[in-house]
């Protein structure tokens, strides 16, 4: 007890003099002359300074409260994994192991680092209950973070050793990245809210362990006589069907909006504003700029619009294999909504210059409040679907969540 009230005490004792060292370093630059009076000066500002930034942007005391507790955390981890490798053998496994597992359950690569850097034999700790290693345990986890430290580990022919190796239920790699449980949903709810994006991570993680996975081990048996394709197909039924019935549910409703932005559009550019001439057809406000604009953004809403439909009607009609989760639903879907936000966006481009047109009368101050109405429907659809769409484009077109070999290896 007097030990952890010493340990303590010396925290608050670090952290309080971390707090202060930027005022400290800043009063010895100053010098000793007019010591009382700038200290007195440069401490008031700093107090006030804090104060009003506090009150102004309390969100910025709270982010470096937290940074510091991290930054704080790393420091004091550092020291314990350098004392504890100076420990004997027996005790240093007994208390890194239960450690790493830890870590790896909750998704903290910055403890599984710091233990590896510390005591590079850790990388090959297994879980004594299940007979898993420490990657398999990510893998089971879905822990992406601690799975891509294994990129930058200068034992790229250990990885291809670790990951086929079965455990006490003779699961492989490939087993575990199939498998779905209750945990599993939980962790995968908790990074990844919407249905087809989490089918789509799941595809991610079973694809990204069966290329480090050798051809002989891909379709190995488990204790239950399942392959790794047949224990995905089983444990994702439920999340398939989630995912279908929220595509199509989504695509329903977009439907809707694109079929009437191309019922208006049409309508729009066969009834020509301000009638046609009689002797050559040519519509009179033809001269017109806000009629070129007019032109050209009703053509865009009426082409991206269908194109919008078509999309959506793809995906209606799409049979929802497990494979589609990957790229093709995806990739229908960022398209459908790209272009029904550009069709969005242009009908109401098209409306604006019309009304400008018509009832303007060549006043510049009519188009403050046109634009200001017209902007109100964009950019509330971009406001409520913006977020998914970058989410969906990144999961889809972007890097990925897994990691590239790095040139510094973390051991070697």
């Amino acid at each position: 007890m007097l030990n952890s009230v010493r340990s303590e005490h010396v925290i608050h004792c670090v952290l309080d003099s971390l707090l202060c060292s930027e005022a400290k370093i800043a009063l010895y630059i100053l010098g000793s002359r007019r010591k009382t009076c700038i200290h007195s000066f440069i401490q008031s500002m700093l107090l006030h300074t804090q104060k009003v930034d506090d009150f102004t942007v309390p969100h910025i005391k709270c982010i470096r409260e937290k940074k510091l507790k991290h930054h704080h955390a790393l420091e004091l981890l550092k020291v314990f994994c350098t004392e504890i490798a100076k420990l004997k053998l027996s005790k240093v496994e007994r208390i890194f192991n239960p450690a790493m597992q830890d870590a790896i359950r909750m998704g903290m690569p910055e403890i599984v680092k710091q233990i590896v850097l510390t005591y590079p034999a850790a990388i090959n700790y297994w879980n004594l209950d299940n007979k898993r290693f420490i990657f398999q345990e990510a893998i089971l986890w879905r822990r992406e973070h601690v799975f891509n430290l294994i990129y930058q580990m200068d034992v790229g022919a250990e990885l291809m050793r670790l990951i086929p190796l079965k455990d006490r239920s003779s699961n492989g790699g490939m087993h575990l990245a199939a498998h779905l449980g209750r945990e599993q949903q939980i962790n995968l709810k908790a990074s990844v809210p919407v249905a087809v994006l989490q089918m789509q991570r799941e595809l991610q993680w079973f694809k990204e362990v069966e290329k480090l996975t050798p051809l002989a081990f891909r379709e190995v048996r488990n204790a239950d006589g399942m392959t790794p394709a047949e224990v995905f197909s089983n444990t994702h039924q439920d999340l398939i069907k989630e995912a279908e019935h929220w595509m199509k549910d989504t695509a329903t409703s977009c439907t809707i909006v694109a079929a009437l932005i191309a019922a208006m559009a049409f309508a729009a550019a066969i009834t020509v504003p301000g009638g046609n001439n009689n002797e050559n057809g040519h519509p009179l406000l033809s001269k017109q700029k806000a009629f070129v604009i007019f032109g050209i953004s009703d053509a865009l809403a009426l082409f991206s619009s269908i194109t919008s439909v078509l999309m959506f009607l793809l995906i209606m009609t799409s049979r929802y294999a497990e494979g589609d989760f990957l790229h093709t639903l995806p990739s229908r879907l960022v398209i459908g909504l790209i272009t029904l936000f550009v069709s969005i966006l242009s009908t109401m481009v098209a409306s604006g210059a019309i009304l400008y047109l018509v009832f303007g009368d060549n006043k510049a101050w009519i188009l403050i409040p046109v634009v200001a109405l017209a902007s109100i429907p964009a950019t509330l659809f971009g406001a409520l679907q913006f977020p998914l769409l970058v989410e969906m484009i990144q999961s889809t077109y972007g890097r990925g969540i897994f990691g590239k070999k790095s040139d510094h290896a973390l051991i070697g």
